[in-house]
């Protein structure tokens, strides 16, 4: 079966139509030998009944058969009348069924051997035959020779017409091998018109049998279903043909999008240009759905007209994304450097003390430095017991120290092992960026103090920065959290645009307040569940 499968198309469509040729052939030729065996031998009864009919109906033949020698002027008439019937043979016999006339000579004058002609001779009647006659199987027409009396009639011979039912089959057989010989030619036709119809259809398939294109078609949807790309495809008028699975999800299509015109389903693509021009378009940034996504656009060309273009697009978003978090995760590291760095600093300064011999202030700088870490140790690793924060929270004050900045967590701060939705890199970008932005904010000030404080009290984790620099002015609240808003110069405001995309995807909210005191004071909320705050 599958060798049958991979037999060529052109094969394919000649034996098809050599097939159906002959079969209609052999039904037409048989249908055809039936009717036309039917319909012959009704129109040779017809003639041979009405041949004998007009025969016995001749004066000559009945005035003949009164006659001394009948059969001199019988033979004659009949073989005319024979002649123009084109009957195989004609009978002339009288009452006493002596023959008259006959295709054989030698049978005139003789008597008919078979009885057939009873119903004539002694009815009167006129009927045909099918019978063995003196020529073989034949078709006849028997009539009676009727002399009209004054006061009756009188049946006086019997006329009988014969068709050979041979000379009819050839007749037919003749019908029969003209129509085989149309048959041929058309059989020939239609060779020659599956020949140019198998080029045609392979010429439409680019060469390709139709196995082959059901293979490229199941590993073409393979392809399109591994792809991460979204792909669409449009024909010259800009209606939709083809659209993976990767860009139905990234245009969030639910619908059927099959002949749906391009500008209904991905609006200024810029693919209807690509039509126009049949110029390529590579790296095209289109926001779409509030997604930025990559294009690379390609005209469809064939024997180099325009019949269509194909879209592949990537989401931009999603990178940029990624972006964001490995540059948050490379804040964390640098704030974890910025610690290691400053503690090596206090240790050389440590070290120099006492290869002087000033051991007093050593140990006053020790007990100093203990001071401050021991109330810090105690709130970080005692109160705040989950590891990401406190690891953020370690880099965060080797940079405040670093930058000569007082972070202080607040004592009162408490917090437990985060929920599981709650992700590292969730964490890195809202509290990375709430004390980034707080030592933005409190680095040209005299006073240098930012304060940190966390507490999951409650159903939401609350995490609050307050800084004591000059504030957020009313009417800039509202815009802080656009991404690329700054007041600090260009390529930068990506901060608070991410961390408060990230309070989003975690159903949290954020509240900006300015104390009387001056500063700033940044807020945030996130559910423990999502669940309930959905």
């Amino acid at each position: 079966m599958k060798k049958f499968f991979k037999v060529s198309l052109q094969t394919k469509i000649l034996t098809l139509i050599i097939i159906l040729i002959l079969l209609v052939v052999f039904l037409l030729a048989a249908i055809f030998a039936y009717i036309q065996s039917v319909e012959t031998k009704r129109q040779v009864e017809q003639l041979a009944l009405q041949t004998a009919k007009s025969i016995s109906f001749m004066p000559e033949i009945k005035e003949a058969l009164g006659a001394e020698n009948p059969q001199a002027s019988i033979q004659p008439i009949i073989e005319q009348a024979q002649e123009q019937a084109g009957a195989a043979n004609v009978i002339v016999e009288n009452r006493e069924e002596i023959i008259y006339s006959h295709v054989h000579p030698k049978w005139i004058g003789r008597k008919m051997i078979d009885n057939q002609s009873y119903r004539a001779l002694i009815f009167g009647g006129y009927y045909t035959w099918e019978g063995a006659g003196v020529i073989g199987s034949a078709l006849m027409g028997k009539a009676p020779i009727i002399i009209e009396h004054k006061d009756h009639s009188q049946v006086v011979g019997v006329v009988t017409v014969e068709f050979s039912k041979r000379d009819i089959q050839l007749n037919i057989l003749d019908r029969i091998k003209n129509i085989i010989l149309f048959s041929s030619a058309v059989l020939v036709v239609g060779i020659v018109g599956g020949v140019f119809l198998a080029r045609n259809i392979r010429n439409d398939t680019l060469g390709l049998e139709p196995y082959e294109i059901a293979s490229l078609y199941r590993e073409r949807s393979a392809i399109l279903l591994s792809i991460k790309e979204g792909i669409i495809a449009i024909d010259q008028h800009g209606f939709v043909t083809m659209m993976n699975h990767s860009a139905k999800n990234m245009l969030d299509i639910q619908e059927e999008y099959f002949h749906e015109h391009i500008n209904d389903v991905f609006p200024h693509s810029n693919m209807e240009k690509v039509l126009t021009t049949g110029v390529m378009e590579n790296d095209q940034e289109i926001s779409f759905n509030e997604k930025v996504f990559i294009l690379n656009l390609t005209p469809v060309l064939e024997n180099g007209y325009i019949v269509g273009a194909v879209a592949s697009f990537r989401d931009k978003t999603e990178l940029q994304k990624l972006i964001d978090t490995l540059s948050e995760v490379r804040k964390y590291s640098e704030d974890l450097r910025a610690q290691t760095h400053e503690f090596t600093n206090k240790l050389y300064v440590l070290s120099a003390l006492l290869q002087l011999g000033r051991y007093t202030e050593a140990f006053e700088f020790i007990q100093k430095e203990s001071n401050v870490h021991q109330s810090q140790n105690r709130i970080l690793f005692d109160q705040i017991l989950d590891l990401t924060v406190q690891a953020i929270l370690l880099g965060k004050l080797g940079k405040a120290s670093e930058k000569k900045i007082q972070l202080e967590i607040d004592s009162d701060s408490a917090l437990n092992p985060l929920p599981e939705h709650i992700g590292i890199s969730h964490l890195v970008t809202i509290i990375g960026n709430m004390i980034d932005n707080a030592f933005d904010a409190v680095i040209e000030q005299q006073e240098k103090v930012v304060s940190f404080f966390v507490t999951d009290i409650g159903h939401d984790i609350v995490i609050e920065v307050a800084d004591s620099g000059k504030g957020i002015p009313d009417e800039r609240i509202p815009s802080i959290f656009n991404k690329g808003f700054s007041t600090k110069g260009t390529n930068r405001g990506y901060g608070l645009a991410n961390m408060k995309e990230m309070v989003d995807s975690l159903n949290g909210s954020i509240e900006i307040t300015n104390p009387k005191k001056g500063g700033a004071i940044f807020t945030v909320y996130l559910p423990k569940t999502l669940e309930e705050n959905t």
